[in-house]
């Protein structure tokens, strides 16, 4: 097979992963950081009734699920492509990567709590406690994810300040 044409597949192989890779990051800490800053205070003080709660943080479960699969295959298409263990084990830009895994993973559980949390007080018919509830899972969650922008921000970066 060309060279030339391989080098191709993999170039556009690897676009395509960044791309699906940044959409459903991107979305996934927008809704983390919409739920935790302004849907689930909006719960906690009564301003939002328990169908459009219900929906709102039912869709952030299912986008975080959903991301969680895309994110796993792309973010490994791109370190399998990328880089080697000793690279990810040894420089900067390599603890980057796993530092961004380790906070996508806690942020997802801790969307997964706040989420269990709420359908236990949501199926109870009540609202506000639920949403207290959830509201430090939610918290931290919104914590990572703007540590993870910040990760991604630096991983962008042509040279590392470190």
């Amino acid at each position: 097979m060309d060279p030339t044409f391989v080098s191709l597949q993999m170039g556009i192989g690897l676009t395509i992963s960044y791309v699906l890779h940044m959409l459903f990051a991107a979305a996934l800490t927008g809704g983390v950081l919409y739920v935790a800053l302004f849907v689930n205070p909006a719960a906690v003080a009564g301003d939002i009734g328990n169908e459009a709660f219900s929906r709102v943080t039912g869709g952030l479960s299912t986008l975080t699920r959903a991301s969680a699969g895309v994110l796993l295959l792309t973010g490994g298409h791109q370190a399998g492509t990328l880089y080697t263990v000793e690279t990810l084990t040894g420089t900067g830009r390599g603890h980057l990567v796993l530092g961004m895994l380790v906070m996508w993973v806690a942020m997802t559980g801790l969307v997964e709590v706040a989420g269990s949390k709420l359908r236990d007080g949501l199926d109870a018919g009540k609202l506000r406690e639920p949403a207290r509830n959830a509201r430090p899972f939610f918290r931290g969650a919104a914590v990572l994810a703007v540590l993870l922008l910040v990760d991604a921000g630096l991983l962008a970066a042509p040279s590392l300040p470190f």
